[in-house]
């Protein structure tokens, strides 16, 4: 995943509320990695997506 570029089209903004260890580990995360935050996010969500593909309508 590294080798692909993720948040580089239109970005919008949002604010979620997760827990502290959560936002911890993600820090912690892009610290020790070439990613950043939002960057490492998007990769997560992309992943669930392609997983939970029946939460968008769609059949798997």
């Amino acid at each position: 995943m590294k080798g692909q570029e993720h948040n580089k089209g239109e970005l919008k903004e949002i604010t979620v509320k997760i827990e502290s260890a959560l936002a911890d580990d993600l820090k912690t995360m892009s610290e020790n990695s070439e990613l950043d935050e939002a960057e490492i996010v998007a990769i997560a969500l992309k992943r669930f997506r392609a997983s939970h593909m029946d939460y968008m309508g769609k059949k798997l």
